[in-house]
Order: C-alpha cells, then structure tokens, then sequence
C-alpha cells in the first residue's frame, strides 16, 4: 500500500510561509512528480511527507492511518537523496543491506532482500566494490536498492538525476520508470526538470510558492493549462505567449500557441517575420522568429531539415484549434 492524503497540510520557518495550506491525494501505485522552479517548496513538500520536517498545521494520512506525529523511520517510506549519502567505506552490498542491519533483521532475510535488489537494480556484479569504484549511475543504483530492501509503501525521490550528466540522466529517467512498473510501488519524485516530469509521471503536481497551480496527467498539463504559470512551465520549448493587440484580435488578454502547432511558409501567413536562430536537430528543426507587433521571439517547429537561415523572410499561422486564450488574471478560458 502507498496511498498518501495531505489535509490542510502548511509549512511556517519562523514568520515564513514556505506552504499555504494545500490538499492533496496520492494513489497507491502512482508515479507523481513535483515540479516547480528552484524555491517552490517542492523539496519541502516531500520533506513533510516524509517526516523529516513537522507540519505547522494539517494532517498527513498514509494508508488510512494519522501520520503527522509518527517519526519517519516508522510511516514506512524510503527516501532516496540527491548526494546519493552512501557509506564511502562499505561495500555495495553492506551499503544496500544498512538498513536491514539496523533494524535487526535475520541474517538469511537480509542476504535475501540485497541479493532480489541487486538482481532489479543490475548491481549482481557490483555487491564487493565500494561506492568509490562505482560511475554516479551505478551509485544511485545502490542508493535506490538500499531503499528497495526496505519494501516501502512509498518511495521519496529528492532530485536524484541533477548530479549526473545528460546521457545517465535519460538512462537513469528510464530504469526509475521501469523499477516502477515492475514493483507497482507509489513513487513521489522531486525534480526541477519539467522534461523529467513529462516523461516519468503518471501524474505532475506544479507548484509555485508552495501553491499548487494544477495536478494532472503529463498531457491534461501539456493540452490545458490552468493558467499562464502552467502554460509557461510545461512543454520543452516552452509555450509562445503573445499579448497586445494580436492578442486582443483573437479575445484575450494572452494568448498561448505551441511550437508544433505554428504552420511556417515563405508563401504567406498571418504573422511576417524574419529568423533570428535556426536550430537544426536532424528529425525536427525550430526556428526562433522575429515577428512585426510581437515583442519576443516566436519558437515555431517543423519537421526535418528545412533551408533557413539568419534574416531569412517567413510567414507564420497559428492552428486556430490549438490556441490558448488567458484573461487578465493569466487564468486559461474558453
């Protein structure tokens, strides 16, 4: 079991509101992703969940039972940190197996969870190594079956890929994903990278200020936007926003269009332009355009390899079923 309700849950350090209150559910099984800009209080959030810091107010339930007062080592998470905190001078298989050996386990029960873990995790081969011989993906592997040993009902991933580089974190994004799939165990993830939330989660929690602007599937976020702060902060490029009068023409204070949903011709359209930068990814080439009576850069996407280049003449058109209107607020209307 991993089913989570937050209540009323808020944070104060001192006279500081790091998290209004807020509401929240987490289903068993489910893989959610916290997601915001540095200082969002996502990392807060999961704190409180588990235990680590105590609430100011609210009540945290973990499978139907009050957790709020319980100590961490009881409410039967396990977390797995960004500097990975492994024992430098153990080995693999002492590293997996502390927290077994602190609580007393048997012997054969504990050789049994590290062996199942080590077979998951691919660290068979690994088990005498020290965490000094190991690359920084294999040592968050063993961070990750030191949790496994434990057979939580959750898992609490704090940024556990921003130390790596960009090819072990694809990797890395993959083997947490499949680990979830075949342990069918709740996960709750924190990450600044909104790539790493779309592609992971089965549900993304954005938070801004430690408010929660929308809780939805990776594509409800993508497709509907609560508001501007969403429709900003998801989607890798990012959204265009235009206001002003083009605006203004289509009834809105803002309104959003994706990259992939801007047709480009050098024939004609309804915004003129000039490119400013051309960026050539082999499958997919997005241009970044100077546009008449549109204060930034227009990011439009178009399939394969198109011939254009710095101070290039274009015509853009927006796909009118693709295009998000926001008010003067900044919330999403029809």
């Amino acid at each position: 079991m991993g089913h989570i309700i937050l209540e009323n849950v808020k944070k104060r350090f001192g006279e500081v509101t790091v998290i209004p209150p807020l509401d929240l559910e987490i289903n068993d099984g489910e893989f959610v992703v916290f997601v915001g800009p540095s200082g969002c209080g996502k990392s807060t959030l999961l704190r409180l969940i588990a235990g680590l810091e105590d609430v100011t107010g609210g009540r945290i339930i973990i499978d139907g039972k009050d957790a709020t007062s319980v100590p961490p080592a009881r409410r039967g998470l396990a977390m797995v940190f960004q500097s990975y905190a492994l024992y430098p001078h153990m080995s693999v298989r002492k590293n997996i197996a502390f927290p077994l050996r602190m609580a007393r386990l048997e012997r054969a029960e504990i050789d049994r969870r590290v062996k199942a873990a080590a077979e998951v995790l691919n660290l068979t081969d690994y088990l005498d190594r020290r965490p000094g011989q190991l690359s920084g993906g294999q040592r968050q592997r063993v961070a990750i079956g030191r949790a496994i040993v434990r057979e939580p009902a959750a898992f609490l991933f704090d940024e556990p890929l921003s130390n790596l580089d960009a090819a072990l974190r694809v990797g890395m994004r993959l083997e947490i994903s499949e680990l979830h799939k075949r342990l069918e165990t709740t996960m709750i993830y924190v990450t600044h990278d909104q790539v790493e939330a779309m592609t992971m989660a089965d549900k993304i929690v954005v938070l801004r200020a430690g408010n929660i602007e929308q809780v939805g599937s990776p594509l409800e976020l993508y497709r509907n936007p609560r508001n501007l702060f969403v429709a900003g902060f998801i989607g890798s490029p990012k959204m265009n926003l235009i206001n002003g009068s083009i605006a203004a023409q289509h009834g809105a204070e803002t309104i959003g269009i994706r990259p992939e949903h801007i047709f480009a011709s050098s024939e004609g359209g309804e915004w003129h332009g000039k490119v400013s930068v051309s960026e050539h990814l082999g499958s997919d080439t997005f241009f970044h355009v100077t546009c008449d009576g549109i204060p930034e850069p227009v990011t439009v996407r178009v399939g394969g390899e198109v011939d254009l280049h710095y101070g290039d003449d274009i015509w853009l058109t927006p796909d009118p079923n693709h295009l998000h209107r926001f008010d003067t607020q900044g919330l999403r209307v029809a």
